[in-house]
């Protein structure tokens, strides 16, 4: 299986979306990343709304967009796209398609599949804070010029 990473958030200068496709020519990702934010319209209703990411603080909700599509003459088999996720934020994990890894990428499940060494030399259950980087696995061939979107929620913590 072949993986696509993108660059999880940069927290010194705002939030900064800038993927790479790796290994394979034909498959082109570009990300995108809001900041839902509830204003109140002008019959006092409140309204949910995308923003840029300019001002994050503790508890924002994030919202992740991730184009990727197939820009080359044959078809693509068994990709993933895969997001890193920095420290500070917490990956929305009811997406059943979300494969997780808390050892930067070296083995994937759902959290509670997940295990980490301790000092000691046992072993503990992972937690959300231990996410290191998320995953979706595209099963079938992509055909050239077929696109499609992957759209994952975090919130900052």
């Amino acid at each position: 299986m072949k993986r696509y990473y993108l660059p999880g958030l940069c927290m010194l200068a705002g939030i900064a979306a800038a993927p790479a496709a790796l290994a394979e020519p034909g498959i082109r990702l570009e990300q995108q990343i809001f900041v839902e934010r509830i204003t109140t319209d002008i019959n006092g209703r409140a309204r949910r709304v995308l923003a840029s990411p300019d001002r994050i603080a503790p508890g924002d909700q994030l919202i992740f967009v991730i184009h990727w599509s197939n820009r080359g003459r044959h078809p693509v088999r068994g990709f993933a796209v895969t997001n890193m996720v920095s420290r500070g934020i917490a990956p929305d994990l009811s997406d059943p398609a979300m494969q997780l890894s808390v050892d930067g990428g070296a083995h994937w499940g759902r959290l509670d599949q997940l295990w980490l060494p301790t000092a000691l030399g046992g072993v503990r259950r992972a937690v959300p804070a231990d996410i290191t980087h998320v995953r979706w696995s595209v099963p079938d061939a992509v055909p050239p010029g077929q696109a499609g979107r992957l759209t994952w929620r975090a919130t900052m913590r």
